[in-house]
């Protein structure tokens, strides 16, 4: 965010002459039968791609998958962070089998939904993507480079000046904007990379808190996402956000209350937790029975924090002082928060601690994460009507499981491979590798289970947690697994290369999704066409980018907006609502840009 931008004069007047409901009508989206093709430069990647480009090759990718006009009142964006396809497939043989089944015929809830679609998910500078540049994606209809938030392409990681004039308008803020209720749910820090995409802007992801921006950096300008998302300047604010990572929030000498040994991290002093709650209508809650208690009705704004850090994983979540909120319990919160709009609401909720479980080495983890997943896909189902809600499901990245070897059915996901070693006739007898080892269903192409020793743990199978900083060759080769409880909660599956921490899969993840609009999740797809499946089909937003000038004679979103405008447009709304009052006879932005230094401070943005 940076509050100091100025707001260029020349551009100022004509645009919010422009951006009231009242003075410029929002063009009708025609349908796919009567409007022309979005037209798209051939460019020579990737030197030649703009954020422009990005934007109008996704917007012409999701059109020509419609097959008609789609009106969503609402909108849910449910990403399950490094839910790759491998995590899916084994997800829902473990969901089946521990209800009973054999596993490999079970659906998880977002697998039965009527339409899918691969993703890509490359940023503009990696072939194997992070969170941040794969969800500004998703949020924003532009691919950028990995590490920036809410940041095009054409800004230097971790330089503050170059990323003014390059802020991309995201999903949220259009909604907001357009008077819907916004929520943001998390089982991460609601700081981190996938949550900070939807309402931040940083050419770093790790400045989540004022403590850890450089002081060259803070003095350019730079605000932690832990202040954007407080003094969200859209709408009012963000109505529902839930999630981790409570100290970013507190200043150093306030104590978290449920670990009082741990201080807060704000060095600037402020305690923003305390600013959320002088919003009209606010609260704050920390653990589950105070979010329990909270009246939907008598709650506009509503802030839950439930951990210092990321949220526990689920199988942990029972051992909790406090007591934590599942993913599931937080989604059917926020739903009872934002469905009391009768404009709609934007929502977006993550899986974010399915992408630690794979880091970590430790299938368990992630799998449950998954499944835990799906539960709150399938709450979000049941509130919702499939012909006025869009929901869709989506991964930002993958991960380098496998999913391997020649089980037989129903044998344990989790377990050692029982079948065959090769294309024969499966049998109950342990398939062995070509030294007569037996070896696991699931592994991972890198990462802490590999099998020297490491400065944590000696030489042979592995187990959770394992934060080893440096590895040693496997001298015996291969681990015997024939005494190893793969099955067991904190077994690390084998990999192949030690790394401290598994990476992320540069492979395409999967899409799936239902109601107005899913019909154009289809094929093989541009992570960045997500965010123009949602503009398309949800006539709120699609109207706030046609305002800010985006949009085509046929009414569709193709031209990147300015973040400039988009600030503009909420002084212009405050503006009118003064004017409806009688506090004001003309606007109040008439001829302040030159003679109002404290005006262009406060409007930020810039037009680029």
């Amino acid at each position: 965010m940076y509050p100091n931008l100025r707001v260029l004069s020349r551009v100022l007047p004509a645009t919010l002459g422009c951006l009231g409901i009242a003075a410029c009508s929002t063009p009708a989206m025609r349908t796919n039968a009567s409007r022309a093709a979005i037209e798209v430069a051939s460019i020579q990647h990737p030197h030649e791609e703009t954020a422009q480009w990005w934007f109008r090759s996704g917007a012409a990718a999701a059109a020509a998958n419609a097959p008609s006009r789609a009106q969503a009142k609402n909108v849910i964006v449910f990403v399950g962070d490094g839910m790759s396809i491998a995590t899916i497939s084994a997800a829902r043989i473990l969901d089946g089998q521990r209800k009973g089944g054999s596993g490999e015929e079970n659906r998880l809830a977002f697998e039965t939904f009527p339409a899918s679609a691969l993703i890509r998910t490359y940023e503009t500078d990696q072939q194997t993507p992070d969170s941040a540049g794969t969800m500004t994606a998703i949020m924003s209809g532009i691919k950028t480079r990995a590490g920036v938030i809410g940041i095009d392409q054409a800004a230097t990681r971790g330089d503050c000046a170059s990323g003014r004039g390059h802020e991309v308008v995201t999903a949220l803020e259009l909604a907001a904007q357009a008077g819907l209720s916004t929520g943001v749910v998390t089982t991460t820090r609601i700081t981190h990379a996938t949550p900070a995409a939807t309402y931040g802007h940083l050419p770093e992801r790790d400045w989540e808190y004022d403590m850890a921006i450089p002081q060259r950096e803070r003095d350019a300008g730079c605000v932690d996402f832990a202040r954007q998302l407080v003094e969200f300047p859209f709408g009012g604010g963000i109505n529902v956000a839930l999630g981790g990572g409570r100290t970013g929030f507190m200043p150093a000498e306030q104590r978290d209350p449920e670990y009082p040994g741990l201080p807060g991290k704000r060095l600037d002093g402020r305690d923003l937790l305390a600013e959320w709650q002088q919003k009209d209508g606010a609260a704050y809650v920390w653990n589950a029975q105070q979010l329990a208690a909270i009246d939907p009705a008598r709650t506009r704004h509503l802030l839950g924090l439930f951990e210092p850090e990321h949220m526990n994983y689920e199988n942990e979540r029972a051992q909790d002082p406090a007591g934590e909120p599942s993913l599931t319990e937080m989604t059917r919160a926020a739903l009872a928060m934002l469905q009391k709009n009768p404009r709609g609401y934007f929502l977006m909720v993550e899986g974010g601690r399915i992408d630690h479980g794979h880091h970590a080495g430790n299938a368990y983890r992630a799998l449950n994460e998954t499944i835990e997943f799906a539960r709150a896909v399938q709450v979000a189902n049941e509130m919702t009507a499939a012909d006025d809600t869009l929901i869709l499901v989506t991964a930002d990245h993958s991960h380098t499981l496998t999913f391997a070897g020649y089980p037989a059915r129903g044998n344990p996901i989790l377990g050692k491979v029982r079948g065959s070693s090769g294309e024969g006739l499966p049998s109950g007898d342990l398939a062995r590798d070509a030294t007569g080892l037996p070896y696991a269903t699931l592994a991972y192409a890198n990462g802490p289970g590999y099998a020297g020793a490491s400065d944590r743990q000696p030489e042979g199978a592995k187990h959770y947690p394992h934060e080893a900083t440096a590895f040693s060759a496997a001298r015996k080769g291969r681990p015997n697994l024939a005494e190893v409880d793969t099955e067991h909660p904190d077994h690390e599956q084998e990999a192949t290369m030690p790394l401290g921490a598994e990476t992320h899969g540069g492979d395409d993840v999967a899409a799936f999704a239902r109601g107005p609009g899913s019909a154009a999740v289809r094929g093989s797809m541009e992570q960045n066409a997500l965010f123009h499946v949602i503009a398309q089909s949800n006539d709120a937003i699609r109207a706030q980018l046609c305002k800010l000038g985006a949009c085509n004679a046929d009414g569709v979103p193709v031209d990147a907006p300015e973040m400039g405008k988009a600030r503009q447009a909420r002084f212009k709304r405050r503006a009118d609502a003064r004017v409806k009052r009688g506090s004001r006879a003309e606007p109040w932005w008439r001829g302040k840009v030159d003679s109002d230094p404290t005006f262009s401070r406060l409007a930020g943005g810039s037009t680029r």
